[in-house]
């Protein structure tokens, strides 16, 4: 009996050590690939426009993953020591709190979750396991943690008011390649668990962007990927007003159709669309239609340009560079950026360590230095700095 009772305790022991030890960190490797196809050669004119480039990068899932962001790694797209490598001065850092099984463009319920049991095996806080609130706290907290561990004159340095965006890109002036500033964003605001006034301490612990949906329809509007695919419920209405008024960047990925539209006839900022492609260079239901990509452009917003294949139906740099460049000969080259989702259980052509293959592909589709800097990251930054200002109260009436 004792031998088979120790017995027992062993297998559990070894569950315990696949579950709580390996299996996170396989996981993330099945998921966040390079798919390591050739790239093309870059050349030396690329590489030196690229070194002068102040970079925006305005989606990755990195925090969803259990391991330190300020160390190099093997696993996933990204991290602080790639993106000093790749010449990246801030990076968009997004909370994922919930996502379906079965994960398809088509069409998802909300009434199953993956995050619960990566939340339990990663050995987060238990408060996580049962909160979609308390993850994206819990992501909030990760990434001050590792500000705080990092050197502040070369590590990280989070960013959550236009005047850090300032400080940041000032500390950076010369040749420098450090510090990088991180800003805080939420994919889909089911997060705030149905009341409005959550949004409260979502942007006390940092957060300054967010997507209203993600992959399933919620309690502020639908989505692309959801059931009924819907507008703006009047939740939805009451955050998106909360949010402009506060200083935080409304996010369209995601969204269904009428919610894009409802959102881009409501807006009174500029709205972005942080992650994605563009149905006239690939026809994925996700990827904006050239009436939404005028909508953003009215608003004075940007569209980000990812470099997975739901988004380019392809992995190529040379594919990055066209939906690109439909955006700029549609509605001009303001309206252009980057928004890679990294680690967003994507595959790509390559990490952020290689972002100078964006340069070398724009170039490549004729875009001159000075667009190219603002896609890189000019047309991000004009767009944060105005964004995160509060907007001026009405004075009272006489």
């Amino acid at each position: 009996m004792r031998k088979f009772f120790w017995g027992i305790v062993a297998l559990l022991l070894i569950g315990a050590v696949g579950l709580f030890g390996i299996a996170p960190g396989y996981v993330e490797a099945s998921m966040n690939k390079v798919d390591r196809k050739p790239l093309p050669k870059v050349s030396a004119e690329a590489i030196a426009l690229h070194k002068t480039l102040t970079i925006v990068d305005l989606h990755s899932d990195t925090l969803m993953w259990k391991r330190d962001v300020l160390e190099r790694t093997e696993r996933g797209h990204m991290d602080l020591p790639r993106l000093v490598e790749g010449n990246v001065a801030l990076q968009v850092f997004s909370s994922v709190s919930k996502t379906p099984k079965g994960q398809n463009y088509d069409a998802n319920g909300a009434d199953s979750d993956n995050i619960t049991l990566l939340a339990v095996a990663q050995m987060q806080p238990v408060r996580t396991w049962n909160s979609l609130l308390e993850r994206s706290l819990w992501h909030s907290k990760k990434l001050h943690l590792a500000e705080a561990a990092s050197d502040s004159d070369g590590g990280l340095r989070l960013v959550d008011t236009s005047n850090k965006i300032d400080s940041l890109l000032a500390a950076r002036k010369g040749v420098r390649s450090v510090p990088v500033g991180g800003l805080l964003s939420i994919e889909g605001l089911q997060n705030l668990e149905g009341k409005a006034e959550n949004l409260e301490k979502l942007y006390a612990a940092g957060f300054r962007m967010a997507g209203i949906t993600h992959f399933f329809d919620n309690e502020l509007a639908g989505s692309m990927h959801g059931i009924k695919k819907g507008g703006l419920t009047q939740l939805g209405r009451e955050v998106i007003r909360r949010m402009e008024e506060k200083g935080m960047i409304v996010d369209i990925a995601h969204c269904s159709r009428q919610c894009v539209t409802e959102i881009l006839a409501m807006a009174r900022r500029p709205v972005v669309s942080s992650h994605g492609g563009v149905q006239a260079t690939c026809k994925v239901n996700r990827n904006l239609s050239d009436e939404h990509i005028k909508g953003v452009a009215k608003t004075g917003g940007i569209i980000g340009i990812g470099y997975w294949d739901g988004a380019i139906c392809d992995t190529s740099p040379k594919s990055v560079a066209k939906a690109m460049k439909h955006v700029r000969d549609l509605v001009g080259i303001q309206h252009v950026a980057l928004g890679s989702d990294y680690d967003g259980a994507t595959t790509v052509r390559f990490d952020t360590s290689k972002l100078v293959q964006v340069t070398q592909a724009l170039m490549d589709e004729g875009f001159t230095p000075e667009e190219i800097r603002a896609v890189m990251g000019g047309n991000a930054i004009r767009v944060l700095r105005e964004g995160l200002k509060p907007m001026a109260k009405a004075p009272p009436a006489a």
